[in-house]
């Protein structure tokens, strides 16, 4: 079905039109930015370390504590053993807590959540650790995940990748289930949350190292589809009802109405 720029839209409220509705500005692409490196006023500096060494160690400690315990310690075990304090006190039993989405509740990747940490642990200035965690997220979600390829596997099953368009737990393993077939409870899906823990293990590296090399620019940070949903249902939208920077597909459906109304909408603010 069609509609046409002044087609009636309301009822005996009064008749709304695609012309005569609120029209938001059409929300531009964010362009590539350097994060400038910001001195951090603690003990906990970042010192560089290789990625690849850093995902084989993810892989080897899944087995101690899972997704976001091996994230951490793959990470911080390689400076304590080159810098010794403060990094030998930190209390890694901590992050175990973050495993299947925080307790088995299939909330954020427990991966992701130790990255993330370890970003807040080294990074000075919100806005820097608000960055360099999009770029993270936004690489996890788009990006056809596992790629990891162990020197020794414990499984000798080598996992398709899938992408998952969700940092969520429970919605990355489905995707991933639903992509190859496995089940929940197998040893196959097991090795794949195995080997992207060390995917993510490894990226975090990588955006470390560049960042606090005074060399880190954002890429990829933007999402095309929660840009279109933020236009009316963000802050500067006229319903205001929802904030965040998630992929909103992984979640949302759109509704019969919703394309009646907002999609010939949408398209007629991205022509103007």
């Amino acid at each position: 079905m069609k509609i046409a720029a002044g087609a009636i839209i309301g009822g005996s409220a009064g008749i709304l039109t695609l012309s005569n509705a609120f029209r938001p500005k059409y929300p531009s692409a964010s362009k590539p930015q350097k994060l400038e490196y910001k001195e951090a006023n603690h003990n906990w500096m970042y010192h560089q370390i290789d990625p690849a060494t850093t995902g084989e160690l993810a892989y080897k400690h899944y087995e101690d504590g899972g997704c976001m315990y091996s994230t951490v310690i793959s990470v911080l075990s390689q400076l304590a053993d080159k810098y010794g304090e403060p990094y030998d006190s930190f209390p890694f039993h901590m992050m175990k807590y973050g495993h299947g989405g925080i307790g088995g509740f299939g909330s954020i990747c427990g991966a992701l959540n130790g990255a993330a940490a370890l970003i807040g642990l080294f990074v000075a200035g919100k806005d820097v650790k608000d960055g360099l965690t999009t770029g993270l997220f936004r690489w996890y979600e788009k990006e056809p995940l596992p790629e990891f390829k162990p020197r020794r596997p414990i499984v000798d099953f080598n996992p398709p990748a899938s992408v998952s368009n969700s940092i969520l737990c429970h919605a990355s393993t489905t995707n991933w289930m639903k992509t190859t077939g496995y089940e929940i409870k197998s040893k196959q899906r097991k090795e794949r949350c195995r080997r992207l823990t060390s995917d993510v293990a490894a990226q975090v590296t990588v955006i470390l190292n560049e960042y606090f090399g005074n060399d880190y620019v954002t890429k990829g940070h933007d999402d095309e589809t929660v840009r279109k949903c933020m236009t009316c249902h963000g802050k500067e939208g006229k319903l205001e009802n929802t904030g965040g920077k998630m992929s909103c597909t992984s979640c949302h459906t759109e509704s019969p109405g919703h394309k009646i109304f907002a999609d010939p909408h949408y398209k007629l603010m991205k022509e103007e």
